[in-house]
């Protein structure tokens, strides 16, 4: 699979070290992905190319070779004796080598040089020495160098409640993607995490999670709509197989919320050279929007991104640590044993097997890789191979590539070249079985002079198989190997320091005390290597990307973090390690259709079918008609045809009757029917007809319609006119208002904005004695009217028609969950909590703004103490009168806390939001609350309806509240002439300041514009009772004249 020219974040050409080319392969897991698909046709099942038991036996070595052996290579040259001759010696060893390694070189090249021709172009682009590397886009950069929360826990802050997470569980498999998983989330609850799990499908890890989320909740279709994800700091989701999870996050308002999507399957990305080959680019781009919707996706290896890069738009990121090997090295030594793959292999159980392992992305084409390695290991080739002692057998192994591309040919040629006994050099795929050429070994090299972003997954399994590695001296590989305790180093391009290395893990031809104490080491320590870079990088990433509301506690520092080990002792009893991963895997996947297969069956649209290719690939055929198909479908057409035309002739050569009047005149009336039914009113407004009250339900989005209600009783409200719904008589606000246009003011007025724009000439909509609202969001949080309560509302409307009264029943401390009761927090101090610490400080600096009161004067409405309930989350019914004077209140209200968010510098950043998304709607969570004020104060009264039962109480009685009101300022003959001042300066253009909002929330009436108006009235009537004069007077004069027929 190629990279994408197009990927957003594509890998870097590097040339600090290692070979480079775009033919890539990844070794995790199930090593399933292969550059070209073809070099798999003659794969088995079970073992790799190298099944069938191979002769070890090799020619007999020349009678000089013997001589050499026993007498020396001194015997040659009796000059070469004494000091001088040490040093001569010394001399011709080294030009030797060096002549050896030029040799070694230009071989390996000579015989790869067949296979490169058409890939001439691409190396002259390529700098030798330079490696692929993956640099995160733009987007996922900031996640990286982001300082977390390091800033906002420097600065004060209240919060009530922990910060909420939704983890989407797409599989329960009992694999070591679920043991990656369930380790982070344990790790993420001690830093105070709370998490709703939910689950698209039952599996085995079922306890598991009950026993970390305390309960999980089933994730169908049908129940994707019933979820407020807005409740949610951020939502995690784990697999591919949640996908339909994330389609219902695409829509708004429900778009906004950070969504990490952790993908560890290969499923997609061995789909997707499938759907360039058919030409099924609306497949790719369907996964691509898919992806885009992701804040940012989360890769276990650097080699993801590479395979996923045709989907990439800049939200890869890799956050290195996976049990997968760990997981398949186990499972594979409990079934296979080391004898027994020698045997099967061709390897004695004398032979002292080195296996050279290099890169996980692989170059199946360009040979510098090969060349490097053989140049660094040269000298251990020739000091060893060459033996053939019965006690001092070498073979040396190299597991790169595929099998079939006739690497092996090669390698026996150079093996041959340099003077290498037969079958002392071999090869292996990396498509093939590679546990079992790991675990033949006695000794691995890490022999790839490419750098590497992460830890080496060979390696791992290396480890776990307690065998001692020797690794090049990478910064990665040294931020974990202790050198001497977990392997040995050696530096890089130094065939001297590899040959001390690999002599410390020899002793008279067998493995050294040393080297079993540093592959028992290994093991321990590959069992959690990366855990704890794992654990902690999740946590980075999640202060990077979530936005922690004002109300919110926030999550413990990541240095808390002190656990470095993967969660097994939570599979202890679900899990047996002597299972076959490949097999439990093969298993889960039979009984279940993926949901890659699933998408391409929904976009085929035909008869869906798979072929088998040479390779094993599964390609999806369409049924697609054949020539004589489309011959039959052009005769049934021009048959049709014909008798179509020989029937329009004989209709035409026969009498026909126009008809009578009275059936043109039905058929008229039929047509104008038609016209009326499609001008006539929706049944809900039909419905309402009569109905004392109805209440408008505010909305910003599809994605929240299945929260919407039908009936008489409501109406939705439409703050966007792209998310309306069509089959119904929803409000448009955005057309009533044309200031919701503006996004800016859209997003920072919310709710608030939809009853503007229904008080914006009310009585062209309403015409009701009350009226109401409530936001989409109560249903979502379970607090909206059940049919009990609608039932006793209605009925209380009907009673008393009039009345100073407001019912609602969204209360201020439901949602939360964790605020707690009324008694221990204020109203001011619950609104502080809300609003960044300061609801009092911006609410009496705009109160003061807005009566110009002077800077001494009290200016913070005092709210009582008494325990009873605050409406919130615009939940109420009120008399339309006192609607429409609540209105009045807070148009004058906005527009002051506009003008200190605008002029003042003191807030010329929103103060009521610590969040990203807080600022964003900035003075929605003011507005929300400010009706207690207004309703408190206005002397209204204020009852409480309790949402499930239907039960009313009243609340902060009115009788309590003499001496705590300040009447004067909420007095309604205040609040007109003060909105009369302001709508004369508008209607003056005597404007305060730039973009003054006040006269954009709504109608603009005075004294003047009154009597304006009916001054225009009286100027229309009277000029047209002149021109009727005139025509009158036109008409006697000359007498009527009648218009002249045709032209």
């Amino acid at each position: 699979m190629g990279l994408s020219r197009n990927s957003l974040s594509q890998p870097e050409i590097d040339d600090a070290g290692g070979s480079s080319d775009v033919g890539f392969s990844s070794i995790r897991g199930r090593f399933p992905f292969k550059r070209n698909p073809s070099h798999n046709r003659n794969r088995q099942n079970s073992f790799s190319d190298r099944q069938l038991p191979r002769s070890t036996n090799t020619t007999s070595r020349s009678h000089l070779h013997n001589r050499f052996t026993r007498k020396g290579l001194l015997s040659l040259f009796p000059f070469f004796k004494g000091k001088s001759g040490f040093y001569a010696l010394i001399f011709a060893v080294v030009f030797l080598f060096a002549l050896a390694s030029m040799v070694m070189q230009s071989s390996i090249t000579t015989v790869f040089r067949q296979h490169n021709e058409h890939f001439r172009n691409l190396r002259e682009d390529l700098k030798f020495g330079s490696s692929l590397k993956f640099v995160p886009g733009k987007f996922s950069q900031r996640f990286l160098v982001g300082d977390g929360l390091d800033r906002v826990r420097s600065q004060p802050r209240i919060g009530v409640r922990a910060p909420r997470l939704a983890l989407v569980l797409g599989h329960m498999t009992v694999d070591p993607q679920s043991l990656m998983l369930v380790t982070v989330i344990q790790n993420l609850q001690k830093l105070g995490y709370v998490f709703k799990i939910f689950e698209v499908g039952r599996g085995n890890t079922h306890s598991i999670w009950e026993n970390i989320g305390g309960g999980l909740s089933p994730l169908s279709t049908e129940q994707q709509g019933q979820i407020d994800w807005s409740n949610f700091e951020g939502i995690i989701v784990d697999s591919l197989e949640a996908k339909e999870a994330i389609s219902s996050l695409m829509q708004e308002p429900f778009c906004s919320v950070p969504l990490i999507w952790i993908i560890q399957e290969d499923s997609l990305s061995s789909r997707l050279p499938v759907y360039e080959q058919m030409g099924w680019q609306h497949l790719i781009s369907h996964w691509r929007s898919v992806f885009s919707r992701a804040s940012v996706i989360v890769f276990p290896d650097f080699t993801y991104p590479m395979l996923y890069s045709d989907l990439d738009t800049g939200n890869f990121l890799v956050i290195p640590g996976s049990p997968v090997d760990v997981w398949a090295a186990e499972s594979y030594s409990k079934t296979h044993t080391k004898d027994q793959l020698r045997e099967l292999s061709g390897f004695s159980k004398n032979d002292m097997v080195v296996l050279v392992v290099g890169s996980s992305i692989f170059y199946d084409d360009l040979s510098w890789e090969y060349a490097v390695a053989m140049h660094s290991i040269g000298p251990l080739l020739t000091t060893y191979a060459r033996r053939n002692d019965a006690a001092e057998s070498f073979k040396f192994v190299f597991l790169c590539g595929n099998s079939t591309d006739g690497y092996d040919d090669a390698l026996q040629e150079v093996a041959s070249r340099l003077g290498l006994p037969h079958g002392s050099i071999r090869h292996y795929g990396l498509n093939g079985d590679v546990n079992s050429v790991l675990l033949i070994a006695d000794i691995v090299l890490y022999g790839s002079a490419q750098d590497v972003q992460g830890f080496p997954p060979l390696l791992i399994r290396a480890m776990t198989f307690e065998i001692p590695v020797i690794v090049p001296d990478f910064p990665v590989l040294r931020k974990y190997i202790v050198d001497g305790v977990h392997g040995v180093f050696y530096s890089k391009h130094n065939p001297e320091a590899l040959m001390n290395a690999f002599s410390l893990l020899l002793s008279s031809g067998r493995l050294s005390k040393f080297a079993q104490a540093i592959g028992s080491s290994g093991r321990q320590f590959a069992k959690n290597v990366l855990a704890l870079d794992c654990i902690t990088g999740y946590a980075r990433l999640l202060e990077n990307v979530l936005n922690f509301p004002s109300d919110s506690l926030l999550p413990g520092p990541v240095s808390q973090i002190q656990q470095g080990a993967w969660g097994w002792s939570f599979f202890q009893n679900e899990i047996e390690l002597d299972i076959d991963l490949l097999k439990m895997d093969d298993d889960f996947s039979n009984g279940k259709v993926t949901v890659v297969h699933a998408v391409e069956q929904e976009f085929a649209g035909l008869n869906y079918s798979t072929n088998i290719l040479e390779n094993g690939t599964d390609v999806p055929i369409r049924d697609e008609p054949t020539k004589l198909d489309w011959d039959i479908l052009k005769e049934i057409e021009v048959s049709e045809e014909s008798e179509m035309l020989e029937m329009e002739q004989i209709d035409e050569r026969l009498d026909k009757d126009v008809g009578v009047w009275d059936e043109i005149y039905r058929s008229a009336r039929k047509s104008e029917k038609r016209k009326f039914e499609a001008n006539e009113r929706d049944e809900g407004e039909l419905e309402r007809t009569g109905q004392p009250v109805c209440i408008y339900e505010t909305y910003s989005g599809a994605g929240v319609w299945p929260f919407l209600h039908h009936g008489s009783l409501y109406r939705g409200l439409s703050l966007s006119r792209k998310s309306q719904r069509l089959s119904s008589d929803d409000v448009d606000a955005v057309g009533r208002l044309p200031l919701l246009n503006d996004t800016y003011y859209h997003d920072i007025l919310c709710e608030m904005g939809g009853m503007f724009a229904i008080a914006n000439r009310v009585d062209s909509i309403h015409r009701r004695p009350w009226i109401g609202f409530q936001s989409w969001r109560a249903a979502g949080r379970k607090v909206a009217l059940s049919a009990e309560a609608e039932r006793v509302l209605e009925e209380t409307m009907h009673d008393s028609l009039r009345g100073d009264v407001i019912y609602f029943w969204g209360r201020l401390d439901l949602d939360g969950g964790a605020i707690g009761s009324n008694n221990a927090l204020t109203f001011w101090s619950m609104c502080d909590i809300l609003n960044g610490g300061n609801c009092r400080n911006v609410f009496q600096d705009s109160f003061r703004h807005m009566y110009s009161l002077p800077p001494h004067a009290e200016a913070l409405p005092p709210m009582p103490e008494d325990g009873g309930y605050w409406s919130a989350l615009h939940s109420w019914v009120m008399p339309t009168p006192s609607f429409l004077e609540f209105v009045m209140f807070s148009r004058m209200f906005v527009d002051s806390i506009d003008a200190f968010h605008r002029d003042s510098g003191k807030y010329s950043v929103c103060m009521l939001g610590s969040s990203e998304i807080e600022e964003k709607h900035c003075y929605c969570r003011v507005l929300e609350l400010l009706i207690n004020v207004w309703a408190y104060h206005s002397a209204r009264k204020m009852v409480y309806i309790n949402p499930n039962t239907g039960s009313m109480e009243e609340q902060h009685l009115v009788e309590q509240r003499k001496g705590f009101m300040w009447a004067k300022y909420f007095n309604f003959s205040l609040l007109k002439s003060m909105d009369e001042d302001l709508a004369e300066a508008a209607d003056d253009g005597d404007d305060p300041r730039d973009r003054w909002l006040w006269p954009m929330t709504g109608e603009v009436h005075w004294q003047g514009i009154y009597e304006r108006e009916r001054e225009e009235r009286y100027r229309i009537k009277m000029d047209k009772k002149r021109k009727t004069k005139e025509k009158l007077y036109e008409r006697m004069k000359y007498g009527y004249k009648q218009k002249s027929l045709g032209l």
